[in-house]
């Protein structure tokens, strides 16, 4: 009897495990849209370091992620258990300020002066090559505005991670947010420190040895640059699609619209469907940043009259 209670209790284990697996997959895929952006914004922070503290402030922001993430996950599974109707809600949340935040980068990039990224660069590179600056406070600042940004990207992660695992028990909803923390934070801080080293990493390649090692070293500093612009071009991309299909499938009359489009294409339909959740996602995004924008506005008009 207690044989076979053990076995039973295995079973149940290894059951658990494997749905635990599978969630933890659907949870990691669902979220895959926040994190080309996070890559690009986290890459981003820890440049205007000098070269030998690029590896250390990321391993600082790191630590700050996982601190964020000790935060994040206790809320959302008190959420979950005592308040799951509001998951629904927070999923709508995130996937708007996605929808918004992946507008915002659009309207920048547009609608900007780019005089002031020059200037913002001209900044950052004075700042490290001047031996007055404070690079102790210097880096402490760069560190804590990318652990900000981790916090309101590693918020959406978890919302969406729940959002999959919400039906499941308390144990698994566990098991699976925990899962999806660890494994963001160890892949997008790995491939961070890997992509702010791959010039460094070209360039002493480039400096000796064989031809195919200069080949090869120079091919790694052409490649970083466009790397990074990959990364946030995809990133942006997924926001809209990640954001408009979350807000879409929250909306009956839009879900239903965009399926309706997809299945008419045939073999044509995840393509489609996609694209209709991207579109959705910068409908959204738009007015979502036309009602800050006249928000903003509305506030300042009524600091000025006070």
């Amino acid at each position: 009897m207690a044989g076979a209670s053990l076995l039973a209790l295995l079973d149940d284990i290894a059951s658990v495990l494997d749905d635990v697996a599978t969630m933890t997959k659907v949870a990691a895929k669902k979220t895959a849209g926040v994190l080309g952006d996070d890559l690009a914004l986290n890459a981003e922070q820890v440049s205007g370091v000098r070269a030998e503290r690029e590896l250390p402030v990321v391993w600082a922001v790191a630590k700050g992620s996982l601190k964020n993430k000790a935060i994040l996950v206790p809320a959302a599974l008190a959420i979950s258990a005592f308040a799951p109707w509001a998951v629904t809600p927070l999923l709508m949340v995130g996937g708007a300020f996605l929808c918004y935040e992946g507008f915002e980068k659009l309207a920048h990039k547009f609608l900007h002066n780019p005089h002031d990224d020059e200037a913002h660069r001209a900044e950052l590179a004075g700042a490290v090559a001047n031996p007055a600056v404070d690079m102790v406070a210097f880096e402490k600042e760069k560190v804590q505005g990318a652990v900000r940004t981790d916090f309101i990207l590693s918020a959406e992660i978890i919302v969406i991670a729940l959002g999959t695992v919400a039906d499941a028990s308390f144990t698994q909803r566990v098991a699976v947010l925990t899962g999806v923390a660890a494994i963001m934070t160890v892949g997008v801080y790995g491939l961070v420190a890997g992509i702010v080293k791959l010039d460094d990493a070209g360039l002493y390649l480039s400096r000796g040895g064989s031809g195919l090692r200069q080949a090869l070293g120079r091919l790694l500093l052409r490649i970083a640059p466009v790397l990074m612009k990959s990364l946030s071009i995809l990133g942006t991309t997924a926001m809209f699609m990640v954001g408009g299909g979350i807000l879409a499938h929250g909306i009956p009359a839009v879900h239903h619209a965009i399926e309706g489009v997809a299945h008419a294409t045939g073999a044509l339909e995840p393509v489609t469907s996609a694209l209709g959740n991207g579109v959705a996602g910068i409908i959204a995004g738009a007015i979502v940043l036309a009602l800050v924008i006249v928000v903003q506005r509305v506030l300042r008009g009524f600091r000025k009259a006070a």
